[in-house]
């Protein structure tokens, strides 16, 4: 499948709430799978929502099969790879974490985003099986990241002081090269 162009924050659909999926395991939807993860593997992401590639459909992806680093967090730890569709996150606690994010659709820019440490999360997978799991740290963070693109918002409307959100070759020096 070929890689698909990303939206970037402005377009419209980014600020919808995307449909729920009413029909699994489908040839429709396991190529729009098969795109969100071409899509995100040649752009380094940690995750990518079908918003993100023009289609409206409570759809995101995240992690990886294998644990490797990802070059743009090569400090968080092994994410594993789901599909999840509808999703419903509940906040375990009052506990927030602040963290530096980043995304497709907001390229070359970081922000510094507080999320729920620890969450439970639940949907289907692309087959329409059951998935419930209790997460924390970087894997909390990239599932609300993602699940925020189904509801339209990004990031940067999360970011609390905007002394905290800038280029990321200017906050980041060190990164230079590396893509959003």
């Amino acid at each position: 499948m070929p890689i698909k162009s990303v939206l970037k924050m402005g377009d419209p659909l980014l600020w919808q709430q995307a449909k729920p999926v009413e029909t699994f395991d489908t040839p429709g939807l396991h190529g729009l799978i098969r795109d969100l993860e071409d899509t995100m593997s040649a752009m380094n992401g940690a995750g990518i929502a079908a918003p993100q590639i023009g289609v409206s459909l409570q759809v995101v992806i995240f992690g990886s099969h294998e644990p490797r680093d990802n070059p743009r967090y090569p400090d968080a730890g092994h994410v594993p790879y789901t599909v999840l569709c509808n999703p419903e996150i509940d906040p375990l606690g009052d506990e927030m974490e602040e963290d530096w994010e980043g995304c497709l659709s907001v390229p070359g820019l970081r922000g510094l985003v507080p999320r729920y440490s620890a969450i439970r999360y639940r949907g289907q997978d692309q087959y329409g099986q059951s998935i419930d799991r209790t997460v924390t740290g970087f894997h909390a963070r990239v599932v609300q990241h993602e699940c925020d693109h189904l509801w339209g918002v990004l990031y940067p409307m999360r970011v609390q002081d905007m002394k905290q959100f800038g280029f990321t070759d200017v906050l980041f020096p060190e990164m230079q090269g590396e893509e959003d």
